[in-house]
């Protein structure tokens, strides 16, 4: 039974947000905070203790998608607005949200079938259809230019990082990079992993933590939505599958970078607790009701209220963990969003 994650209905202070990367702040990546819960008991570190925190034996799944450039000015009508392109379809549309430029929902005229949103180099975006029932948020487009429209191309001469109303200012891609991502793919970044540095996973490798990746693309989030996460391209390889398994099998803990090695490791799972290769998209939801079969322990950043990944992070550590975390967090002054504060918790 879920455990009701309703007390966290907390509003965020603005102080806790984090308006600007760790390195802006006169920190290294890996000097942002990290609170953990392991065991009942909660420990305040650095993020660069974390092979303090884990032990030979375990296992960390990395997500290996690097961000695209997805943010891309545009018109609609005569009202200035940001496209942000979330994730491509296999029939070669996009999904797409209209965004106004202050980096907050959308507030001019509505979407509909047929609208056209004016881009640069001569490129539109026809609307289509809603992309998840009942939404007016998310919807595919055809991408159209004149010479024949080079999505990709027209994201890196044009596109910068999708970004929100809460930072202060435009950081360059560099600042969104982490050091796993070889796969371009996502709307996003996938922020958990950007507290580590090279020197941090070779710490890790050399006292027996082994390392192995996945690849899931992430949509965009619009924090705002409070919406369950929607399909996303993921592939579990068949070598992770394998280490996964081998390392439940010896005794070890499994340990996710972020929702998203989360969402694609419990996609590939049976009810078995067996990873296999798969590769796909996904819709999987997890929830307390449908707590983690091979996920025993997550580093995650600190998510809005509201947000469908709180529902996710009861399903690995347990409600009762979780609760607990984000007291202690807003209490001791932890920083949210992507250029924030960590977190390493495991089931008790």
């Amino acid at each position: 039974m879920t455990l009701g994650l309703e007390e966290l209905a907390f509003t965020l202070p603005d102080e806790l947000s984090a308006t600007s990367p760790p390195e802006a702040r006169g920190l290294a990546r890996d000097e942002v905070r990290m609170l953990v819960s392991d065991a009942g008991t909660v420990t305040h570190a650095r993020f660069r203790e974390l092979p303090t925190f884990l032990r030979a034996g375990d296992l960390v799944v990395v997500n290996n998608s690097a961000m695209l450039s997805a943010a891309v000015d545009a018109r609609y009508g005569d009202a200035a607005a940001v496209l942000h392109f979330s994730t491509w379809l296999d029939d070669g549309r996009w999904v797409v949200e209209l965004r106004d430029p202050a980096g907050v929902p959308w507030r001019g005229r509505a979407l509909k079938p047929g609208a056209r949103i004016t881009l640069p180099a001569d490129h539109a975006a026809v609307v289509r259809t809603r992309w998840l029932p009942g939404g007016d948020r998310l919807w595919t487009a055809d991408i159209e230019a004149g010479a024949g429209a080079d999505v990709r191309a027209l994201l890196a001469r044009y596109g910068r990082p999708i970004s929100y109303s809460y930072l202060a200012g435009r950081w360059s891609a560099a600042y969104y990079r982490t050091v796993f991502g070889f796969e371009p793919g996502s709307a996003e970044m996938p922020s958990a992993g950007r507290p580590f540095a090279n020197a941090l996973v070779t710490e890790l490798v050399a006292g027996g933590v082994g390392c192995a990746p996945i690849t899931l693309h992430t949509g965009v989030s619009s924090p705002e939505s409070g919406e369950p996460p929607s399909p996303e391209r993921f592939a579990v390889p068949e070598m992770t599958a394998r280490l996964v398994n081998a390392t439940h099998a010896a005794g070890g803990r499994v340990v996710a970078v972020g929702t998203t090695v989360t969402r694609a490791l419990e996609t590939a799972t049976g009810a078995d607790g067996l990873v296999r290769p798969m590769a796909g998209w996904t819709e999987l939801v997890l929830d307390g009701d449908r707590p983690a079969r091979a996920v025993d322990g997550l580093i995650t950043g600190w998510h809005a209220p509201g947000a469908s990944h709180l529902h996710l992070l009861e399903s690995v550590a347990g409600g009762a963990v979780v609760r607990e975390a984000y007291r202690v967090a807003l209490d001791s002054g932890y920083l949210w969003h992507e250029f924030g504060d960590s977190a390493l918790l495991f089931r008790n």
